[in-house]
């Protein structure tokens, strides 16, 4: 309060300096008229809270103000109150505590020049006590040391929820990581935030979907290979076993009948026959499932490959006296596709052989061509609704009499080509009713 009162009364006085001094006729008149400037000077302590003197170059001086209740003499005045008054008489403002001793309290003094015009007729001293002003800046220190320390205490409660933000989610991604790798899939983080970490929780659960689908699969073809070992080993042991019977027979001269002797060759060829089918059907089935192999992809037209298909099927189809129906649309002609030839043949004749020989005697099978689509329809025994979603599987054989002699990789074949050709398989059955299979084409030629 002290210091706030001497600086408004600096500036008030340099103010007054210029105007209600300046009519006092220089620091002579002033002096001689104070007792008529008294109250005047008694109100300018009141509202500046402090002692007011007013002196000349000299250092003749009055003071009126509750900090001095005796009269100042030349004497008494401190060593750099010379240097106050020179500066202020240079018009220049200035602050001193060397009147302290002399007020007998810490006081700090401000002296303004009194002006006259533009000539500095005295010097406004204003004495102000610090104590008030040193209990401010104590008690400023105080809540500015409370405040940083709020501040701190705000800072660190704040640090403490931000970490607990940031790293629950992390240390939830983190064990969800530890998860998958010890190959626990299911494991998910929990983490639902729409931010960064959010987005990295839920790609880290994506990625948890992914692998146990990936896991899922991979247990799918192992039990596949198994399977397929298992099949193939049951597949070869059977011809195998008769056929070293038959040659064990024969070494030994067991069988002498020369009839029997030719049945037991014939046995053995049969049997080799067998071999050769399900030896070739593998390495087929092999290849078609091998990104790396290349099939001899041309133009195609469908209605001369169909024509061909059934020409060479016809002989499997007299020796049932089965009568092969073709119907051909008018676009058939004009749909041609592109992929290999052998191939499309050999999926169509797989499919044909089928369904000749599910069939019963002197019966019909269609092959129709419509709506860029081939249908083979049989009306033979069927296949059962349990089987139809494994018809294509490799060795899964229905236990129907006329699949004794088949290898099971037909259809297995058949699809593995369709798939190399982007054609659409759909397959629609009823037992003792008929079965028949869709291929979906694209043509690549317009319709006519």
């Amino acid at each position: 309060n002290g210091m706030n009162g001497a600086g408004r009364m600096g500036g008030m006085m340099h103010g007054m300096g210029m105007s209600g001094m300046g009519g006092m006729g220089g620091m002579g008149g002033m002096m001689h008229g104070m007792g008529e400037y008294s109250s005047y000077l008694q109100f300018l302590d009141k509202i500046a809270m402090a002692d007011v003197w007013i002196v000349d170059e000299s250092l003749q001086l009055m003071t009126i103000g509750h900090m001095t209740n005796r009269q100042i003499n030349y004497a008494d005045l401190p060593a750099d109150a010379d240097q106050v008054v020179k500066e202020v008489f240079q018009s220049r403002t200035t602050f001193s505590e060397g009147f302290s001793s002399l007020l007998n309290t810490p006081t700090l003094t401000v002296g303004a020049p009194i002006k006259a015009g533009d000539k500095v007729v005295g010097a406004l001293l204003l004495h102000s006590p610090i104590q008030g002003t040193k209990e401010a800046l104590r008690q400023g220190a105080g809540i500015l040391a409370m405040s940083i320390g709020a501040a701190l205490l705000l800072s660190l409660l704040l640090s403490i929820l931000l970490a607990y933000t940031f790293t629950k989610p992390l240390n939830r991604m983190k064990n969800s990581t530890l998860q998958l790798a010890k190959g626990d899939y299911l494991a998910k983080t929990g983490v639902q935030q729409k931010d960064e970490i959010g987005e990295l929780a839920s790609a880290i659960d994506i990625l948890s979907e992914r692998l146990e689908l990936a896991s899922h699969e991979s247990e799918r073809l192992e039990q596949q290979r198994r399977d397929f070992i298992a099949s193939i080993s049951h597949e070869l042991r059977t011809p195998v076993t008769v056929i070293r019977g038959s040659l064990e027979a024969l070494c030994d001269e067991v069988i002498a009948d020369p009839d029997q002797i030719k049945t037991y060759h014939r046995q053995m060829l049969n049997e080799s026959i067998f071999l050769q089918r399900l030896v070739n059907d593998l390495l087929d089935l092999t290849r078609l499932q091998n990104p790396d192999f290349k099939m001899e992809m041309e133009e195609i037209n469908l209605g001369d490959l169909l024509r061909d298909v059934i020409r060479s099927a016809q002989n499997i189809a007299r020796s049932k006296d089965i009568v092969l129906k073709i119907e051909l649309d008018q676009e058939a002609p004009l749909c041609s596709i592109l992929g290999d030839y052998v191939r499309l043949r050999q999926m169509f004749l797989i499919i044909l052989d089928n369904a000749i020989k599910f069939s019963p005697l002197k019966e019909e099978v269609w092959i129709t061509f419509a709506n860029n689509t081939v249908t083979i329809r049989d009306k033979g025994i069927g296949i059962a609704l349990e089987d139809l979603p494994h018809i294509f599987d490799r060795f899964y054989k229905s236990k129907a009499v006329e699949n004794k002699t088949g290898t099971g990789l037909g259809l297995a074949i058949a699809k593995q080509i369709a798939d190399r050709h982007t054609i659409r398989v759909s397959v629609e059955s009823q037992p003792n009713q008929g079965t028949q299979f869709s291929f979906h084409f694209k043509c690549i030629s317009p319709k006519g």
